[in-house]
This record gives structure tokens, C-alpha cells and sequence, in this order.
């Protein structure tokens, strides 16, 4: 599978309590089976928190691509990943953007749109993020969110924060930081 043959689901995996490396492994094999072929699935990248309360650990993060099995709907897809989050003991939150053990976000599903209170497709801030994006552009590098007119590739050579990750894979840490 390419990411630019099919439709496709992206989900941004995020551990930042517990087992994060687990867990988001865990994690991708379940989602596994919410796709009709093999899953694209990223490096594990750490991150600093953005937005999160003082104190907050780093997050490790990933992402997927899936082509999503018939008749499934970014509704259905949603609901799916926050049972996911749940069996990996997500709790209902108490605070914005508090320590948890997984996130799941649904980042795109096609060129599906949505903008409703409970999903909101494109996510919204993807394109800003680069923990977002440096997984995506692993797997998706041309991928072209909904509303944007430029590829993740793009996106990601564009942002200039000062926002910082590290590439976790096959041990070798690689840091990147903003052009």
C-alpha cells in the first residue's frame, strides 16, 4: 500500500504515563485490526509537551496509516480509538491535556471533513505540530490534508517553532529541531 493510492486513516498515537514504548506498540497492533491492509506505521519519536499542565513528562509519539476497513465512518473510526484508549486505561479527563497513557487522534480520514463538537477532520492543529508531523512524514509524505494545499512534507519544512523531538528508532536518537 502507498499513501497516495488509497484512502486512508491517519492516527497520531501520544504516551506520556506508564509504559509509553509498550503501550503505543500495544497500541499500533490493535489498531491493525481496524484496517483492511497492513498498517504504515512510524518511528516512535519523544516529545516535549505542548500545551500541557507544568511538570507534564515527555510524550512519546507515533503515527499510522490505514486503509479503514468497509462501511467505517470517521464516527465509527472515533469510537473505536477512544475504546482503544480506554483498554490501554485512559481515564475521563480532570484537566486539559493532562498526563495520559495514550492518546489516540484521528489526523484525517481521506478527504473526509467534519466539524462537529466531538470530531473535527482535519485535526485542527496538525499541520502546526511538529510531533505530529514528523511521524506522518515517515509514512505519508504526500499526503494533503483536507483544506491545505500542501503535502506533510511540506507542511513540516514550513514550520519554524522552536519545538523539538527526537527519533527513537532502532536505538538511534536523531535529534530535530527547527530549521
Amino acid at each position: 500500500m502507498s499513501a497516495g493510492t488509497k484512502q486512508l486513516a491517519l492516527v497520531a498515537l501520544g504516551s506520556n504515563l506508564g509504559q509509553s514504548r509498550q503501550i503505543i506498540s500495544g497500541a499500533m497492533a490493535s489498531l491493525q485490526q481496524l484496517s483492511a491492509e497492513p498498517l504504515l506505521k512510524s518511528s516512535i519519536w519523544r516529545s516535549a509537551p505542548v500545551d500541557c499542565p507544568p511538570g507534564s513528562p515527555d510524550f512519546l509519539n507515533a503515527a499510522v496509516a490505514f486503509v479503514p476497513r468497509a462501511a467505517e465512518t470517521p464516527e465509527s473510526l472515533l469510537v473505536k480509538l477512544q475504546d482503544l484508549e480506554r483498554e490501554f486505561g485512559r481515564q475521563p479527563k480532570r484537566l486539559l491535556n493532562e498526563p495520559r497513557p495514550l492518546d489516540l487522534d484521528l489526523i484525517a480520514f481521506g478527504n473526509e471533513t467534519r466539524s462537529k463538537p466531538e470530531l473535527t477532520l482535519p485535526h485542527p492543529r496538525a499541520h502546526l505540530r511538529r510531533f505530529v508531523l514528523e511521524p506522518l512524514n515517515e509514512i505519508a509524505p504526500e499526503f494533503v490534508f483536507p483544506g491545505q494545499t500542501r503535502s506533510v512534507r511540506d507542511l513540516l519544512s514550513l514550520l519554524n517553532g522552536k519545538e523539538q523531538v527526537e527519533c527513537l528508532a532502532f536505538g538511534d536518537v536523531r535529534r530535530r529541531e527547527g530549521p
